[in-house]
C-alpha cells in the first residue's frame, strides 16, 4: 500500500489537470484523478500526464470525495483541486508530517492557501490563510454528507496545520467569478429555506452591509487596495443580498 496518494476532483479540467499532477508528482507515492465523466480531454490528458483516472457520476463535492477516500488505498490521502498548484517547500513539509506517526500525531491537516484572484494575489478580506482541511489519514476522517458544497470533514483524533501553503489559481476571469457565486448564492439560499428562514426586507439591507463590514473592516480587506473593495462589494452582493433573494423566489 502506498504511503501518501494526492486525489484530484475534477469535471471538465482539461485546461488545468497537467500542471496540477506536475506539481505533485514528486512529493506523493502516486496521483489519482477521480473525475466526474467530464466532456471534455479530462480523462486523456491526466492519464498523459501520468495521473491513475477513476471515474464516478457527479452528486455533490462531499460524496465525490467521500468516495475517493473510501476508494484509494494510502495511509495518508492529500485531497487537490485542478485549479491548485504544489510548491516544493509544500512538498517537502508533506512529506515530513507523514513520517513515523506517533498515536497522539493529528490524523488531519489544514493546510494554508494564497488565493489569485483574476490575476491578482489576494492576502486580506479572509483569503489568507484560508485553511482547507485536506491532508488526511485513511480510516480517520469522513466527509459530512449533508454538506454538499464547502464540505467539513470530521476526524477520528487530532488535527494539525501546515505552515507551506499551496497556490490556488481561484479564478482566472470575472465571468467565472460571477458564474460560480451564482451556484453559491443559490446553494445558501437552499440552506436557509431548509432552516425554516424567511427572507424578510430588513434582511435585503443588511446582510449585504454585514458580509461587506466583515470582508472589509473585520477581515482587512482594505489591505488589498481596490481589488479588496471590489472583492468586499462582490460578495456582500452574492453572500448578503442573492441568497435572499433566490429565498424569497422559493417562498412564493
Amino acid at each position: 500500500m502506498n504511503k501518501s496518494v494526492a486525489v484530484i476532483i475534477t469535471k471538465n479540467e482539461a485546461h488545468n489537470v497537467t500542471a496540477c499532477i506536475e506539481s505533485l508528482q514528486e512529493w506523493v507515492d502516486a496521483v489519482v484523478v477521480w473525475d466526474a465523466f467530464s466532456k471534455d480531454e479530462t480523462k486523456r490528458v491526466a492519464e498523459a500526464a501520468g495521473a491513475t483516472v477513476f471515474q464516478r457520476e457527479w452528486d455533490n463535492f462531499a460524496a465525490q470525495r467521500q468516495a475517493a477516500l473510501n476508494g484509494t488505498e494510502a495511509e495518508w490521502i492529500l485531497f487537490v483541486d485542478a485549479d491548485e498548484r504544489a510548491t516544493p517547500a509544500f512538498g517537502q513539509e508533506v512529506m515530513q508530517r507523514i513520517v513515523d506517526v506517533g498515536d497522539d500525531a493529528p490524523v488531519g491537516y489544514w493546510l494554508p492557501r494564497r488565493n489569485f484572484i483574476v490575476g491578482h494575489e489576494m492576502r486580506w478580506g479572509g483569503y489568507f490563510p484560508d485553511y482547507q482541511l485536506r491532508l488526511l489519514r485513511r480510516g480517520k476522517a469522513h466527509y459530512v454528507a449533508e454538506r454538499e458544497v464547502h464540505e467539513i470533514v470530521q476526524l477520528d483524533g487530532a488535527e494539525g496545520y501546515l505552515d507551506e501553503p499551496i497556490v490556488h489559481i481561484n479564478y482566472t476571469s470575472w465571468s467565472q467569478f460571477h458564474m460560480k457565486q451564482r451556484f453559491y448564492s443559490a446553494y445558501e439560499a437552499r440552506i436557509l429555506a431548509g432552516r425554516g428562514i424567511r427572507a424578510q426586507p430588513h434582511n435585503f439591507v443588511l446582510q449585504p452591509l454585514r458580509e461587506f463590514w466583515r470582508r472589509f473592516v473585520t477581515l482587512s480587506g482594505w489591505r488589498d487596495g481596490i481589488h479588496g473593495l471590489r472583492l468586499a462589494l462582490l460578495l456582500a452582493w452574492y453572500y448578503g443580498f442573492m441568497p435572499y433573494w433566490y429565498l424569497l423566489f422559493q417562498q412564493r
